[in-house]
């Protein structure tokens, strides 16, 4: 399975170390060029490397970690048709952190907007990056990450990534309701340091 991460910020970047440090290959997308990664290439190398637009796009799951007025831009004209596309995205305007006017929709189900016909799994937002980045094992236990989607294939292919880097996933259930729950502002899963002892 091919891996793309959209976005090299702060929590694309903890996203890309994650994967990097349980070894599993990604191709992480900057708007401003492979060049302007610099250290943070270094860093994440070699699993994780710089891709092009097509590369990156064009994977089987795709984690989108990119600011929410920035989705069309970074998004747009590609055919998403089946695959697995991770929103890890808040829908706040930058940088008032002002919430995004969504029509009575979850930020999910507005995101799915963005990436017709893709199986749209909620994840990877809600927990601090520099948490998300760092060991999973935390106090005796694991650190929670929470997931929802509606499609139970793309829930247990990222549930595979979720295993491999670590963490103890809980799924949350459908787009919709788990989704709310892991929304900021509003929900109230977002900021929370959990730890499951097993």
């Amino acid at each position: 399975m091919s891996i793309g991460i959209v976005g090299a910020g702060a929590v694309g970047s903890a996203i890309g170390a994650a994967l990097a440090r349980a070894g599993i290959e990604a191709r992480m997308l900057n708007r401003r060029g492979p060049a302007a990664m610099g250290p943070l290439a270094s860093m994440l190398a070699p699993q994780v490397t710089a891709g092009t637009r097509d590369e990156v796009l064009g994977a089987d799951l795709v984690f989108v970690a990119v600011p929410w007025t920035r989705l069309g831009e970074a998004l747009g004209g590609v055919d998403w048709t089946g695959r697995v596309v991770v929103d890890c995205t808040n829908a706040l305007e930058g940088p008032s952190f002002r919430q995004v006017g969504l029509d009575g929709l979850t930020s999910s189900e507005a995101f799915a907007q963005f990436v017709p016909g893709a199986r749209v799994v909620k994840a990877l937002n809600h927990l601090l990056p520099h948490l998300l980045a760092g060991d999973p094992r935390a106090e005796g236990g694991r650190r929670v990450l929470f997931m929802a989607g509606d499609d139970a294939d793309a829930k247990a292919q990222l549930g595979g990534i979720i295993d491999r880097i670590g963490f103890y996933r809980i799924d949350l259930g459908n787009l919709r309701e788990g989704g709310r729950m892991m929304e900021f502002p509003g929900g109230p899963f977002p900021g929370l340091n959990l730890v499951v002892f097993d």
